[in-house]
């Protein structure tokens, strides 16, 4: 499987864990920010309207080949994309000093 994000995503499973390390390519969803007109406790706010997703690696019917993206990307996909996958960052994932080290499930799109 291919991992399209900048760092290792580790998988355990009952055999052990198992590491994807980052493929040099990153998926990514494009965004704008535009400006709210608010500001909260002096910091300005700001709105994201989120684009389209590049960076997917796709085989040559147009299928994105077996990948874990992030939760975001994952999320700016049409639900059902074939392949494309998430760590599942919630309540199962595994944490030391409140950073996930490990996940046990991947969320489908």
């Amino acid at each position: 499987m291919l991992n399209l994000t900048p760092h290792a995503i580790t998988i355990r499973t009952q055999a052990g864990d198992v590491v994807f390390p980052p493929s040099g390519q990153v998926a990514r969803v494009a965004s704008v920010a535009t400006d709210t007109g608010l500001t909260v406790a002096g910091v300005r706010v700001i709105r994201n309207q989120y684009g389209p997703v590049t960076g997917l690696v796709r085989d040559a019917a147009g299928i994105p080949v077996p990948c874990i993206v992030s939760g975001m990307v994952l999320a700016a996909l049409p639900p059902g994309t074939p392949n494309v996958y998430a760590p599942a960052t919630g309540a199962t994932a595994i944490r030391e000093n409140g950073q996930v080290v490990a996940v046990t499930e991947l969320v489908a799109a």
